[in-house]
Order: structure tokens, then sequence, then C-alpha cells
């Protein structure tokens, strides 16, 4: 990317408003409004539906936006997000840019869900290969509109949002892209903590296979579409197609099939994403994603650096 830093003759609140970590505080409200506004309003649909007889609690809500009302409270929470994005979000740092523009939408959500589908479905493999996989049913398709949207779609677009979209972006601009990758990366495994089955090994997988891979992707792409298609085909494809739990979340389609065996090769009761197979494969992609990346010139130096060097060329 390489791009000047913008010249200090911009009215002071722009500067202010401009500076990474200010940005990053932004955005993060905004998308915050964006969550609040779309449940709110399927709160006021429930309550106007008679489905309660008394005022939703937090506990009420969340049942009915993990059961019917799933897919209306995700398309919401998109659409909100999406118009925060572009009203807000994407005209806050000291690059402002969408990360939802049309050009190589298509090229790179394509890529990203051919990429999700092939390198889940080899981690599958290699474990039936090494015998901790079996298939022992067959399933069917009745659960895949809400797998899609609870396990596919809704985690790929938001998780990706949030920590590709925001945090690295805006922390790539206050640290450079190293330490956006780690942070976030860091983040990424610490969110997936408190998930079913969970533990301090399943975070740290997840953290270095899945946010080194998807970090790498957004570095390479320097868009939200390959990542966003990338996460929410390797959770479908885990859950939907070859029934292993994701992240600790068991789900269930077209096949019944259990793990068993040594648990860094199954990952136990996490799945697959904790195991040493997908440690290496998901790593080894995400390593390749990177060096595209390095190799073409998107690693960003730190703000301070990137002052300096400003600083220094005007004397």
């Amino acid at each position: 990317m390489n791009q000047a830093v913008v010249a200090d003759s911009r009215p002071t609140w722009r500067r202010i408003v401009a500076f990474p970590l200010v940005s990053l505080v932004i955005a993060l409200l905004v998308l915050t409004v964006a969550t609040f506004l779309a449940e709110a309003v399927i709160g006021l649909v429930i309550g106007l539906g008679g489905h309660l007889q008394h005022a939703p609690t937090k506990d009420d809500l969340v049942a009915l936006l993990t059961g019917p009302y799933l897919i209306p409270s995700t398309v919401l929470e998109i659409v909100f997000s999406v118009i925060g994005y572009k009203l807000v979000i994407r005209h806050l740092g000291e690059w402002p840019r969408d990360d939802f523009r049309l050009a190589g939408a298509a090229r790179d959500g394509a890529h990203g869900l051919l990429a999700g589908l092939l390198i889940f479905s080899l981690i599958v493999g290699l474990a039936a290969l090494l015998g901790v996989y079996h298939i022992t049913g067959g399933g069917t398709w009745g659960s895949f509109l809400t797998i899609l949207f609870s396990m596919g779609i809704g985690p790929g677009f938001r998780e990706e949002l949030w920590f590709r979209g925001v945090l690295f972006r805006f922390g790539e601009e206050f640290g450079g892209s190293w330490f956006a990758l780690v942070v976030t990366s860091a983040l990424f495994g610490l969110a997936h903590i408190d998930n079913q089955n969970a533990t301090w090994v399943s975070s740290l997988f997840i953290a270095v296979e899945a946010g080194l891979l998807l970090g790498a992707v957004y570095m390479l792409t320097r868009n939200l579409w390959m990542c966003m298609a990338f996460h929410a085909a390797w959770n479908v494809t885990q859950g939907f197609i070859w029934d292993v739990p994701v992240s600790g979340f068991p789900v269930h389609g077209l096949v019944i099939a259990r793990l068993d065996g040594p648990v860094l090769l199954s990952g136990g009761g996490f799945g697959l994403e904790a195991s040493v197979i997908a440690f290496v494969c998901a790593t080894a992609l995400g390593l390749f994603y990177l060096k595209k990346a390095v190799d073409r010139g998107h690693v960003e130096q730190p703000w301070w650096v990137r002052r300096r060097g400003q600083t220094d060329g005007a004397a």
C-alpha cells in the first residue's frame, strides 16, 4: 500500500478522528449500535407479534434469535452493520477506504468459498486416513438453512467485520502489519475460549491457524469478501458436510460422524480445529497467503515510524 500520511493542514478535529486508535473506538461504537438496533427491531417484532405474554427478557431474546428469528436477525444485523460501515467506518483512519467495494468481490468471494471448502475437506480426509474420523451414517438437508446462517453467514460476516475490518485495519494503521496480525490473532483465539468444550490449547490453535490465515487473507486482498467467504465456507464445510463440531458446538448435516483417538489428532470435544492436523494444514495455507501479501508489498510500518520518516523527509 505504502500510502502517504495525510498532511497536517487538515482541521484539528479531522486529525484527531483520523488517528488510528480514535478511529478504532468510533468504528467499534458504530458496530455496537448497529447490533443493538438489529436486536431492538427484532425485539419489537417479537413483542408486537404476541409470541410472549410478557416483556421479552435477555434469555427470551437469545432463544428466539437463535431459533425462529435466526435468519431475520442475521439479515438485519448485516444490513445495519453495512449501513454503519458505509456511512461512517469507511471514512475513518489515515487511509479511508471501503472494504466492501464491489471491484473484485465476486473473484475474492469465490476464492474464499472454494479455499474454505477444500482446506477443511483436506483436514477431514487426513483425519480419516489417521483413523480419528469415521462416518457412521447418513444425515439430511433439513438443517442446512439453520447451519448456513448460524454457523456460516452470521459468524463469517460478524467476526470478520469486527476482527479484520475494524481491529486489524486500524490496528495496522497504528502498530503496523505485524502488530495487527499478532494482536488480532490472539484476540480471535481468546474470543473462542468460552465456547463449548474449549480449552486454552484450542484457543491457541484457533489463534494461530485461523487468526494468521484470515489476517493474511485480509492483508493480501485489502477487502472483506474473501475473509468472510472463507470463514463461512470453513464453518459450513466442517459442520454441515462432515458433521464435525464447529469451534466446540455440535452440528449435524449430510452425514453422521464421530471423532475418536488421541486428542491432539481428533481435537476432542472441540472438534478438528483443535487438532494438530488442522493446525498444520491451516497454518501452512496462512503462511502461503502471507508470503503472497509480503511479495505484493502489502506490509505497513507502525504509525510512529511513518511519522518519523515524514519528519525526516521534511527536514
